[in-house]
């Protein structure tokens, strides 16, 4: 029997819950990379060290490496719980879990406390998108799937928009980097609105019903039928978040090394405009997916990445206007992948393990990014010396492996999830 349709009320709660779950997580992503200069140089000041980007850059790393461990690992048991207990349950407890921990930077001393507190608060991360996009995609009527991907994916760009903003008329230094940290914790008071007003999935709920035993998600996303789904989703994922984390995340950091002291807005303005350009990447991303087959979209996303990346990385060497409309441009191009993931990767996982395949297949990518991340500190000062551009322009060659492992992928356009 099918589950019973939700009315406009239902609809648009669980739309809601899950846009500003996922908007409040993109503020927390953008607000690391608009502090973690200062703190840093802060806190390697505190030391007695000589001032160096060199430091700087390392932390940076580690932090990076912190956070997309511990949003692998989120994706993954957060998934795992809302396949249990039920997505919007699990979905409240990890908009707690990131807002605490990401609040409680304002007290770091060392560059480890920073590594730790991105490293527990990317686990709410991580599954919160997985439970916001299952719940979502579970809710609404499979006509609206590609507007409603589109607008999932841009909620957490909308909120690295504006915490750029708040960079942008709030100067962010030594000084003040800790009460932009603060505002992290602001999101815990979701939970509360999530927990009394949001549905749970009624597709679950009839998932769940219908199991004739208890199911063990992740035994099954990686038994026989699915295995092969579950690598080609995360290797899909892969290619995207590396490109991401591996260079686009460092643009707010490169912007300020190339403006110095003279102009310290220009973390916030690089952000603001690669924050506006991913909203309408995401946008774009997601009708595009929609309106022509899921493996063409992405192999011409993956085209347009590779190619305004090595515009961006190897055709400047100084922070003006020119280089805020191609940070724009990268930022919309990379982003709109955020919007074709949510369509396309529950597509591909019936209801009863939706949340756990999705959350790892896409979380499993950031494993992989994080590798990188632990590396580009030495390898800003050792082989790219010190050129955030040079990083970027290599890393972004990630994109070219997308062009071939599309086409190993099923197509999935006019189908209904499955069950």
């Amino acid at each position: 029997m099918d589950p019973k349709p939700p009315d406009n009320k239902r609809l648009f709660s669980v739309l809601l819950a899950a846009f500003l779950g996922w908007m409040f997580d993109g503020m927390e992503m953008g607000l690391f990379p608009i502090i973690a200069r200062p703190a840093l140089l802060q806190m390697q000041q505190a030391q007695g060290l000589a001032l160096s980007d060199a430091f700087v850059a390392q932390w940076m790393g580690y932090a990076t490496a912190s956070f997309l461990v511990g949003a692998a690992l989120g994706g993954v048991a957060f998934g795992w719980l809302g396949d249990r207990i039920g997505r919007v349950k699990a979905m409240a407890v990890s908009i707690l879990v990131y807002s605490l921990f990401t609040g409680l930077i304002y007290f770091a001393q060392q560059p480890w406390h920073l590594c730790a507190a991105r490293f527990m608060g990317a686990l709410g991360m991580g599954g919160e998108w997985s439970l916001g996009i299952a719940l979502v995609m579970e809710v609404w009527p499979e006509k609206h799937r590609p507007l409603m991907a589109g607008v999932i994916g841009a909620a957490a760009n909308v909120g690295f928009a504006l915490i750029s903003v708040l960079a942008i008329f709030f100067k962010v230094d030594v000084d003040s980097w800790r009460w932009v940290a603060l505002i992290g914790a602001a999101p815990a008071l979701l939970t509360f609105v999530v927990r009394i007003f949001v549905p749970e999935s009624e597709k679950w709920h009839a998932a769940v019903q219908a199991a004739p035993t208890k199911v063990n998600p992740l035994k099954e996303i990686f038994g026989p039928k699915l295995l092969k789904t579950t690598l080609i989703a995360t290797a899909l994922s892969s290619v995207v978040l590396i490109g991401t984390w591996g260079s686009v995340q460092w643009l707010p950091l490169w912007a300020d090394k190339m403006a110095g002291a003279a102009d310290p807005t220009a973390k916030g303005w690089t952000g603001m405009s690669s924050g506006i350009g991913a909203v309408v990447g995401c946008l774009a991303g997601a009708y595009f997916g929609g309106f022509i087959s899921r493996r063409l979209g992405y192999f011409l996303l993956s085209l347009g990445s590779l190619i305004s990346c090595a515009i961006l990385f190897r055709g400047f060497d100084s922070y003006g206007p020119m280089f805020l409309v191609m940070t724009f441009i990268v930022g919309g191009v990379t982003a709109a992948f955020y919007g074709w993931l949510p369509l396309y990767l529950p597509e591909l996982f019936p209801t009863r393990v939706r949340a756990t395949g999705q959350g790892l297949s896409f979380n499993a990518g950031r494993i992989f990014a994080a590798v990188g991340a632990l590396q580009m500190g030495s390898l800003m000062q050792h082989t790219f010396h010190g050129s955030y551009a040079q990083a970027g322009a290599v890393i972004t060659l990630v994109y070219a492996f997308g062009l071939v492992l599309i086409w190993f992928a099923p197509e999935t356009k006019g189908k209904p999830l499955p069950e």
